[in-house]
């Protein structure tokens, strides 16, 4: 059997994608609080830094993709490519809106203010697992010819 990997860097990217977030927003988001000496505003504070690191890495590795397969000579639109377009839109909707608004609401804990009751962590959290597994599929369809 002869398998050959048309878009290597892409393979790469996507694995390497769904590492970062199986171990940030899976692992450490929620360890993090259970640190001895860790305050909820001390936990949100990292939680900001990580996040946001993660979210640029993720614009980086996303940008990697699509840049890969147009080197690759991508001439048409493939079913498999769908499954790269929800985590891509999926990352856009976190960079403009979810994460802004969770931002704000983790400075106004950190200064000591009443936050409303949200449903945006739940949201963050099936946005995850839905980018995840369609990045899983991807990764698996790329080795397709």
């Amino acid at each position: 059997m002869n398998l050959t990997i048309k878009y290597p860097i892409a393979i790469a990217a996507v694995f390497l994608w769904i590492g970062f977030v199986g171990a940030i927003s899976f692992m450490e988001a929620w360890l993090k609080f259970r640190a001895p000496g860790i305050t909820l505003p001390l936990g949100l504070g990292i939680g900001r830094l990580v996040f946001s690191a993660l979210n640029k890495v993720e614009l980086v590795l996303s940008i990697t993709i699509i840049a890969s397969m147009l080197y690759s000579e991508l001439k048409h639109f493939e079913w498999r490519h769908f499954f790269f377009l929800i985590p891509f839109l999926i990352v856009l909707l976190q960079s403009v809106w979810l994460l802004p608004t969770l931002d704000a609401r983790a400075e106004m804990h950190i200064q000591g203010q009443t936050v409303p009751p949200s449903n945006l962590h739940f949201y963050y959290v099936i946005l995850e697992i839905v980018k995840v597994g369609c990045l899983v599929i991807f990764g698996i369809k790329l080795f397709k010819p």
